[in-house]
């Protein structure tokens, strides 16, 4: 009975009345180095979709360093959706979402991230609509979590050591990313052998090179991540192509991750198997359907899978874990901890993690709520002018002692 409920349920349509969008400004517990840019504040750009039948729903979108790492930032994104999705919505189906976003591809190129928050907002209304959870509307999960890895990207050792333990103490991560790239090769390869030797068996490491090394790099630094018990490296060079030469010279896993734009690049670098493992990004790809189709295209490949990350919130963690949760093979696990690098929550219940794990909610779209008082209080649009600058834009000392006062 309840499944006929919902079916006729479904089939009750409804229009987009109304698509608003708005910047959050969020400090990080510490400041997060990666090789282009150093973080010490996310900003993230929310959009709400409202609609005829009095459901709501909401996506993110968000980029790291602002413009540091790709073509798309918040700001950006939200004058993209006012000023040409929000036509292209408005009067529309609601609960079409796979023709609305055909319609949106078709009229605007690029602007990835963009419609990975719109298709999110669409899908988080018609779980609401329907009563399902975003996992079931894109086909069903077969996981209810996922695990979670951490990055340590304080840039100093015996920090990161320091952090790593605080997690595994905690139950809370025990794989780690190490982001390096800005340093020498050797002093990098040094930084890691130092942290895996201190973790040993308790915490596997990984690192990421977020394609600072030339090839000729990537070769010596491939050998010596190997000796220090390093499991995998993201992304050691800008380009596909060297990116599969590099492919099985080591005994250690090579992950694609900036290569990858969405189906089309996947299946370029399927073709020429130019990695053994495919770092899948919701916003990377072009939306929560796009995921599964570099999925796909990887599973059919041989090409194992890990769930990325844009250090979202918790928004788009959540989305994208919805996405994941429906992956085939999920062999690398996930990075979502983006709403842990942040020293505020912006939900009325946090999301769940423990034993290693976040829980994938199996309540109706995104299965969570936001605490309005506190989106209002982060607004950028509502700060005191003194708090008005992007949040990644903030003074490294500012982060520095927000991060003290939350750790306090």
């Amino acid at each position: 009975m309840q499944h006929t409920q919902r079916l006729q349920t479904f089939a009750v349509s409804a229009i987009v009345e109304r698509v608003e969008t708005f910047l959050l400004d969020l400090p990080t517990i510490r400041p997060h180095q990666l090789s282009m840019a150093t973080m010490n504040g996310q900003a993230l750009m929310l959009v709400r979709i409202h609609c005829s039948d009095g459901t709501v729903g909401i996506g993110e979108a968000t980029t790291i360093g602002g413009l540091a790492y790709g073509a798309e930032s918040p700001e950006g994104m939200k004058l993209a959706i006012d000023t040409y999705f929000a036509p292209l919505l408005m009067g529309a189906d609601a609960s079409q979402v796979p023709a609305l976003m055909a319609r949106l591809n078709k009229a605007i190129k690029d602007n990835r991230f963009a419609k990975c928050a719109v298709e999110t907002a669409l899908f988080d209304a018609l779980g609401h609509r329907t009563g399902l959870p975003v996992s079931q509307l894109l086909g069903g999960r077969v996981r209810d979590s996922l695990p979670v890895a951490w990055t340590l990207a304080s840039g100093d050792t015996a920090r990161d050591i320091d952090e790593a333990e605080r997690m595994l103490a905690q139950r809370r991560h025990n794989i780690f990313k190490l982001k390096i790239g800005r340093r020498a090769v050797a002093d990098d390869v040094a930084h890691v052998a130092a942290i895996k030797r201190a973790l040993g068996d308790r915490g596997a490491v990984r690192v990421d090179v977020n394609m600072a090394w030339s090839e000729l790099d990537a070769q010596h630094g491939l050998a010596g991540l190997v000796d220090a018990g390093c499991e995998l490296v993201e992304q050691p060079v800008a380009s596909a192509d060297a990116l599969a030469r590099l492919k099985g010279r080591f005994p250690i896993a090579v992950m694609a991750d900036e290569s990858l734009t969405g189906p089309s690049s996947a299946f370029a670098l399927a073709r020429v198997a130019g990695a053994d493992v495919f770092a899948v990004k919701t916003e990377q790809s072009g939306g929560l359907q796009a995921a599964q189709q570099v999925a796909a295209i990887a599973d059919a490949a041989g090409i194992e899978l890990y769930g990325g990350t844009m250090l979202e919130g918790a928004v788009g963690t959540i989305a994208a874990a919805h996405a994941f949760a429906t992956f085939r093979e999920l062999q690398w696990g996930t990075e979502l901890f983006g709403p842990l690098l942040l020293t505020e929550e912006i939900l009325a219940q946090p999301l769940q993690y423990r034993d290693f794990q976040l829980a994938v909610p199996d309540t109706p779209g995104l299965g969570i709520a936001l605490d309005e008082d506190r989106v209002q209080y982060f607004r950028r649009d509502r700060k005191q002018a003194s708090v008005a600058a992007p949040a990644w834009a903030a003074p490294a000392q500012a982060a520095s002692a927000q991060a003290a006062s939350a750790q306090a």
